[in-house]
């Protein structure tokens, strides 16, 4: 489940809800009660190349398929 990141413009106060996408644009109440907060954009970092050991090391050499056939 994609979890949203606020700021309550009352306290200042940055928290996390937890919730479906179609229910990504309604309001969220901040933890000390407060109404006014606005959803932040947060940046997702994904690197690597899947699971740790499972996936097949990349081509190396050079030539059109990566040095497979030897070209």
């Amino acid at each position: 489940m994609p979890r949203y990141e606020f700021r309550c413009r009352a306290c200042a106060d940055t928290f996390e809800i937890n919730r479906p996408m179609a229910r990504a644009g309604e309001p969220a109440s901040c933890p000390q009660g407060h109404e006014d907060t606005v959803k932040l954009l947060s940046a997702v970092a994904v690197t690597g190349r899947g699971g740790a050991g499972t996936s097949a090391p990349a081509p190396s050499g050079g030539g059109c398929c990566g040095g497979g056939c030897g070209c």
